[in-house]
């Protein structure tokens, strides 16, 4: 993440001379209206629809900047510890799914996010231990994410790296226990790291695509669009809002051509191989998993027993 300082505000005004007295109007005394009648508003419908759009974005724009702003500074907040938040995640999911299930979720997830942690800490960044947002997942905060798209990549992928191998051993452990709780919450583990791969920041998949292909940032969203007009969700419109705003500040520091742009984006092949070779990989990987969970944790039963 780049932290960006406001733009400087000038305060001093210059001063304009004063304006020349206006010149008595003469009015006639039969004239019934002795004010002038301002002219009428000429604008046309398109006109007003497009000042009232712009306005709309701006709104958005600062909403959404305002909570970016909150929560990176949620892990610096001394109450808000890794365990507190993470106490606070499991009491909120059990509302739904019940403690037991709810711990494991929010244990998924801090694996998930210590992929992250570790990668940004090999890349020499230092990186805050995840703060949990309930029906959010996690943040971590740090000062950026790698010197190139390569090492942000790498940075994006370590999370469902590490987040698939933590299913993977849910699901071991749910076959040895002949325990469908844990099948089912293997499941949902693959399914939360194969969402976190659709190609669209913030999600992990858009930092991937920095390295492979930044165009495909507009499928991403693409995607996303589809996804909100399927299946309407607060969580999925935050992430298209949020992807639109980064997708376009992103594309238009690119569209610049400056030679700080290009030396972030410039990839060797061998890199930008080994980049796909991990996103197909890990989608392939987390697609037979879900399958495999499924089939073993329904066994014919619903999942609305749990």
């Amino acid at each position: 993440m780049e932290d960006h300082a406001p733009y400087p505000s000038y305060g001093a005004a210059v001063q304009e001379p004063p304006a020349a007295p206006a010149a008595p109007v003469s009015v006639p005394a039969h004239d019934p209206f002795p004010n002038p009648v301002p002219e009428p508003n000429r604008r046309g419908l398109r006109g007003r629809i497009a000042s009232a759009g712009s306005a709309i974005v701006a709104v958005v724009a600062k909403f959404f900047t305002a909570i970016k702003a909150a929560v990176l500074l949620l892990p610096k907040a001394k109450l808000l510890t890794t365990s507190a938040t993470a106490l606070l995640s499991v009491a909120a999911y059990s509302l739904f799914w019940g403690w037991p299930f709810a711990a494991g979720f929010v244990l998924l997830i801090f694996v998930h996010e210590m992929g992250h942690v570790i990668a940004l800490r090999r890349e020499g960044i230092k990186a805050s231990a995840p703060t949990f947002i309930p029906f959010m997942g996690a943040v971590i905060a740090s000062k950026s994410l790698g010197e190139n798209a390569l090492a942000e990549a790498r940075v994006g992928l370590a999370g469902p790296l590490l987040g698939t191998i933590g299913s993977a051993l849910v699901l071991a452990a749910g076959e040895a226990l002949n325990s469908d709780m844990l099948r089912a919450l293997a499941y949902v583990g693959f399914l939360l790291n194969l969402f976190n791969l659709l190609p669209v920041t913030p999600l992990d998949g858009g930092r991937a695509m920095a390295a492979m292909a930044p165009w495909m940032w507009f499928a991403g969203l693409a995607a996303v669009a589809a996804l909100v007009f399927i299946a309407p969700n607060p969580i999925l419109i935050f992430i298209l809002l949020i992807g639109a705003l980064d997708t376009r500040r992103r594309w238009k520091a690119r569209s610049t051509r400056t030679l700080e742009q290009a030396a972030y984006y410039r990839v060797k092949p061998r890199g930008r191989l080994l980049v796909a070779a991990t996103y197909i990989g890990l989608i392939v990987i987390l697609a037979v998993g879900m399958e495999v969970a499924h089939v073993l944790a329904s066994g014919g039963h619903s999942f609305s027993s749990f």
